[in-house]
């Protein structure tokens, strides 16, 4: 990371502490880094101010973004001392309002609430006769609201943490007062881990981490998948769809309720097992967050949740996406703003989760929301009328909030743009993310794969895409992600081996072209994404070792079925299948990133990109990658140039036999350098790399210390 973005603080109070006293404090930090941005320094200032106008209104009016995103303290249902429960509710258009369940056979009548001047409807209601809450554990509530016409309806808390559903009854969801007795409360008994130095990211959804044909629950996520997610090599757990979505095939992505985790794969008290289980094994917990949008839902959503349109969300067309059939909040509203912080902060205090991976941000930072609209890298594509100013304030006060009360919180942004700043710190003007990811590489692969002959493949533009990222600002890179296995579209390895993948991959067949080429080939565009492509890497589960089946959620249009509805995580056990030679390779190239760290070190430098041979040679952290893409030649005593001088040995081979391939390298081998410079490199030393396969070589010395 550039020093003056790594010395700057990520923060927007007082200013911030930026690296040297000649960097202005006024939000054009970002253009010492980048002098590209100059000329839209009026649009930096700008947003820059109005983040420090809501910090400065939100401090007069509540005390600061501390006490302010503690609104789940506030809001919804809560159990006092003497066993009364308070409820509050901002519904500001309703006329009256009152709070109905099985504890009061749903009488509008008996537990009317009171309006205050800024539209909060409280109540308290007293324990019962016998001294406990008068609202059973788990039974079901709702708010009734009246509206100005005279209309009563009936919503679910905007704030409530516990949403249920019965399809035999309804596809609407239930609110339950999720209240346990302190027996059946999980207590969380690790700390978090420290902030890994490389982030490995373990992209996962808790419903389809099983091989049978139903939705997975919390504990057996706990159970079967954090050892397996440990042992491969991940140090980070990027959990989807644990939002509360009435719609399973959405997933995770229409959000209905937004405190709420699913209770689809279990109790709110099961997934606070699972994070604090990840923690003691070592693992940050990342939440897959969704504030880009929210279901349209009426009964069971935020929608239209006090007879208007506007309450939450903006009115009228700007209000709703139209490809996601949405609605998109109004980032400029105080009580807005309430909601969407607390939210946040809810889920790292309540579940303990690390950070956030941030979802849709390219449709926040601008009015058009991505639709229709190609991304060229011009710089007056990220400034101007285009921009959602509101957004981008609301993204900076985020990270604000969560860096300055979680020092080691990390937080990655989706956004296809490749909007600049977006992960400097609000000191210098940027957004203040941690990570951006590289949306662009994936797209690369699947093109390369569907266009091309593999000796066409252009070696230089490949080795571009990887490396194409803005200065200073981290990146999350990864050859493909959930989205490449939804149904419609192929994961890398349906792409390379189709069909074959349920005919010949089985041991105990010959191992056919096909199959060879796609077992290669996945390992090497892997390892190069890995090695070249950002600071963190990130895969979705069941990729690491070419899960054979896209990803189809049950609905109207395959009978509901879950056949694609999950991981057959059971094939890489199975010793008669190929798929564990993938799975080996994607631990040890994990493992071996986790000895040398070359995701936190300085960008490569590619000494070889050959057209002809298809080879790349390039040096990171102190290790030697060389890749041989070439489908059929191999090359004996091979001239590589390395910087520096010394005796190498090979740390990772993709053609050993553990990883499904020839053995055809003698991983004995030492590698003497000459002081002969190559390649821009001050010496050089000579390998033999067969065709599409891949090395990686470190110095002798540094094997000793590592083992």
């Amino acid at each position: 990371m550039d020093p003056i973005a790594e010395n700057s603080s990520n923060t927007l109070a007082n200013g911030g502490e930026v690296a040297s006293d000649d960097i202005p404090k006024d939000g054009t930090g970002v253009v010492k880094l980048d002098p590209w941005l100059s000329p839209f320094a009026d649009s930096l200032k700008r947003r820059y101010a109005k983040a420090q106008e809501w910090i400065k209104k939100i401090q007069d009016t509540e005390g600061g973004l501390e006490k302010f995103s503690k609104g789940a303290e506030i809001y919804g249902l809560h159990m006092n001392e003497d066993n009364s429960i308070t409820y509050r509710e901002w519904a500001p258009n309703a006329v009256q309002a009152a709070l109905v369940g099985e504890f009061n056979n749903w009488n509008r009548e008996s537990h009317r609430m009171k309006k205050n001047e800024f539209g909060v409807f409280e109540i308290t209601i007293p324990p019962a006769v016998n001294g406990q809450a008068a609202i059973p554990h788990n039974s079901k509530i709702k708010i009734s609201l009246e509206l100005p016409t005279g209309e009563w309806v009936d919503r679910l808390p905007a704030w409530i943490k516990y949403v249920t559903q019965d399809l035999s009854v309804s596809p609407a969801y239930d609110a339950r007062f999720w209240n346990p007795p302190p027996t059946e409360r999980y207590t969380f008994k690790h700390s978090r881990p420290k902030r890994p130095e490389s982030l490995r990211v373990y992209e996962a959804h808790v419903g389809i981490s099983s091989p049978e044909l139903r939705v997975a629950t919390y504990k057996e996520f706990t159970k079967n998948m954090l050892p397996r997610i440990k042992d491969l090599g991940y140090n980070t757990i990027q959990l989807m769809a644990i939002m509360e979505h009435a719609y399973y095939a959405s997933f995770g992505y229409q959000v209905n309720n937004f405190f709420a985790a699913s209770s689809r794969y279990g109790p709110p008290e099961d997934l606070k097992e699972l994070v604090d289980t990840a923690h003691s094994m070592g693992l940050i917990v990342l939440l897959d967050v969704v504030h880009s949008h929210a279901s349209k839902n009426v009964l069971d959503g935020i929608n239209e949740f006090d007879g208007t349109d506007h309450q939450y969300f903006h009115e009228g067309p700007k209000g709703r996406h139209e490809l996601w059939d949405s609605r998109l909040f109004n980032y400029g509203h105080h009580e807005v703003l309430r909601f969407l912080l607390s939210n946040l902060r809810f889920w790292m205090d309540e579940y303990g989760f690390d950070g956030f991976r941030f979802d849709g941000v390219t449709s926040m930072l601008y009015t058009h929301h991505g639709i229709g609209t190609g991304f060229s890298g011009g710089y007056h594509e990220y400034f101007g009328a285009a921009v959602d100013d509101e957004a981008v304030v609301y993204l900076m006060l985020a990270n604000e909030m969560l860096h300055e009360l979680y020092s080691e919180c990390i937080t990655v942004a989706e956004d296809v743009s490749g909007m600049p700043a977006l992960c400097l710190p609000l000191s210098l003007g940027g957004v203040g993310f941690d990570y951006r990811l590289a949306m662009a590489i994936p797209d690369m692969w699947i093109k390369i794969l569907k266009e091309l002959k593999d000796e066409d493949w252009d070696i230089g533009n490949i080795c571009f895409t990887l490396t194409n990222r803005r200065h200073g600002e981290k990146t999350i890179a990864y050859a493909e992600s959930h989205d490449q296995a939804l149904v419609g579209d192929k994961s890398l390895m349906m792409h390379l081996c189709d069909a074959e993948l349920y005919s010949n991959m089985s041991v105990l067949t010959p191992l056919t072209p096909v199959i060879d080429r796609g077992m290669a080939l996945h390992k090497l565009i892997r390892l190069l994404t890995h090695g070249l492509g950002g600071e963190g890497y990130l895969n979705f589960e069941g990729n690491e070792f070419g899960h054979p089946e896209w990803l189809d959620f049950p609905r109207e249009g395959n009978q509901n079925s879950f056949w694609y509805a999950r991981r057959q995580l059971n094939l890489t056990e199975d010793h008669l299948l190929r798929y564990q030679y993938l799975n080996n390779f994607d631990r040890s190239m994990n493992r071996c990133e986790a000895k040398y760290g070359w995701l936190h070190a300085p960008q490569a430098y590619i000494s070889l990109k050959h057209e002809g041979d298809k080879v790349i040679v390039f040096e990171r952290a102190g290790v030697v990658f060389i890749f041989n893409f070439h489908p059929t030649s191999s090359f004996t005593d091979y001239r590589i140039g390395i910087q520096q001088e010394g005796t190498y040995r090979i740390v990772l081979n993709s053609d050993s036999k553990e990883h499904g391939g020839f053995n055809r390298i003698d991983e004995g081998t030492r590698f003497f350098t000459e002081p002969l410079e190559w390649n821009g490199r001050k010496n050089c030393t000579h390998v033999y790399i067969p065709c599409r396969t891949a090395l990686i070589l470190a110095l002798e010395s540094t094997i000793s210390q590592q083992s």
